[in-house]
């Protein structure tokens, strides 16, 4: 998850202030304090942070809970709309008759991000999307651009013998005039010189882009800032893509650092695959980085082949206790289409299921591991193993374990897993409380803190 550091600092923060209802002035100055260490070391400048635990002090001192409610969840509710506010309202932009010019220093992953929005637009809107490489100082780019999209129906024109980047525009823009939307990748520098900037002048001059997106990587933190405001007085900027976003405990100060420009984040990478793009939404971005899930943007990532009456079936048999082996491989199947553990944790509250969600980085990706060999081993096993697991003995198991590469106990444990599983979710079916708030959050996928137990 992005920002997993400055999450788990948060939450030990806050976590002072759990089963109060009262302030208390010590308590009070530790809890803030803390919360500053969190957030500087994310790297939100000084004065960021001071406004932001100013803000909070001062509201919890002003502002009563509501009947009901802790003072850690109503200090919960006052910091996410102190980061909102900050960060800034989502940005939406229209895929039809449009051209999108992108622009950024070396080595930000402008080439990637290219890809990842032409696949993104096309997945989500449905339009058709051309790319025109234009990058002509930086060998490859175009071979590049071409790998990264070579399972996509987008069209990439480029003229790799042609140094003359204005001419490549020109000539890809008439190439794919009937295109719903184009998006021309240019070249990057060290530093904003003489020499890109006539070259972007010029290329903005015959594209006639209608939105330019600055590519910043996060791990430049803070420096994002001046970055952007270079960009913004040169290109008109109209929208920020902060790339590497998983990577970096600099991401808060790249995030920060750019909402003081005026121009938007409107897309984060999250990952190196095509897929790893998310738009960015300040309110769900913030209510996922403080534990409370984000229902919505998880319903977002299925794929377009999602099933969605077998995922409907496999939910309900394993609400009723009553899934199986080919169930819990179903399962498995679909969560691998829609991204890692990590990722798909990331969009649940932290509290859910019993508190997978706040796990550490290495239990994640030691869950992962598992779940990869259980797939392996499932896939050495009959049907009639898989409907019947409980009916699974030694001699089974032993053949089970050959026919896999793995040892008898990781053919136990698998079965010792979905039993598990099973009962879990049989005990969460007769959870009325549970199962009210679960109905609720896919009723109202935007519902406050105050919904969920904290």
């Amino acid at each position: 998850m992005a920002l997993e550091s400055l999450s788990r600092g948060i939450f030990s923060a806050l976590g002072m202030l759990k089963s109060r209802r009262k302030l208390d002035e010590e308590q009070l100055k530790d809890m803030l304090r803390s919360l500053r260490r969190a957030l500087q070391e994310a790297d939100f400048n000084v004065r960021q942070t001071k406004e932001i635990t100013e803000k909070l002090e001062s509201r919890l001192r002003d502002e009563e809970p509501r009947l009901g409610i802790t003072l850690q969840t109503h200090a919960m509710n006052i910091l996410y709309t102190e980061l909102v506010r900050l960060l800034g309202p989502p940005r939406e932009v229209r895929p039809q008759q449009a051209t999108i010019l992108m622009v950024g220093l070396y080595g930000n992953g402008k080439t990637t991000t290219t890809a990842k929005l032409a696949e993104w637009y096309r997945r989500r809107h449905g339009v058709r999307v051309a790319v025109i490489e234009a990058d002509v100082h930086r060998p490859g780019a175009f071979n590049q651009l071409t790998q990264l999209l070579e399972d996509s129906p987008v069209q990439v024109y480029g003229e790799p013998e042609n140094d003359s980047a204005v001419d490549i525009v020109r000539n890809g823009l008439k190439e794919h005039a009937s295109a719903d939307l184009v998006i021309i990748d240019t070249a990057g520098r060290h530093k904003l010189d003489e020499e890109l900037v006539e070259e972007l002048e010029n290329i903005s001059e015959v594209s006639r882009a209608n939105e330019r997106f600055l590519v910043i990587d996060a791990q430049v933190g803070q420096s994002a800032g001046p970055v952007a405001a270079n960009f913004h007085d040169l290109a008109g900027v109209t929208g920020i893509v902060i790339t590497k976003l998983d990577g970096t405990a600099r991401g808060g100060g790249a995030l920060s650092a750019v909402a003081t420009t005026g121009a938007p984040v409107v897309y984060i990478g999250t990952g190196e695959k095509v897929a790893d793009l998310e738009k960015f939404e300040s309110d769900r971005f913030i209510s996922r980085l403080l534990g409370m899930g984000d229902i919505r943007g998880l319903i977002d990532l299925a794929p377009e082949d999602m099933d969605e009456e077998e995922a409907m079936r496999i939910t309900q048999r394993m609400l009723s206790g009553r899934f199986t082996l080919n169930d819990m491989y179903s399962q498995m199947e679909m969560m691998s289409k829609v991204g890692t553990i990590d990722k798909l944790l990331s969009f649940l509250p932290s509290g859910m299921f019993g508190g997978m969600g706040a796990m550490g980085k290495n239990q994640k990706e030691a869950m992962q591991a598992n779940l990869d060999r259980y797939r392996v081993i499932m896939d050495s096993m009959t049907t009639y193993e898989k409907d019947e697991p409980a009916k699974i003995k030694s001699d089974r198991i032993r053949r089970i374990a050959r026919g896999s590469g793995v040892k008898e106990k990781d053919v136990r444990e698998l079965i010792g897993q979905w039993n598990r599983s099973r009962k879990m979710m049989k005990g969460m079916s007769g959870n009325r409380k549970m199962n009210k708030q679960m109905k609720r959050m896919m009723r109202d996928p935007d519902m406050d803190f105050e919904g969920l137990e904290m």
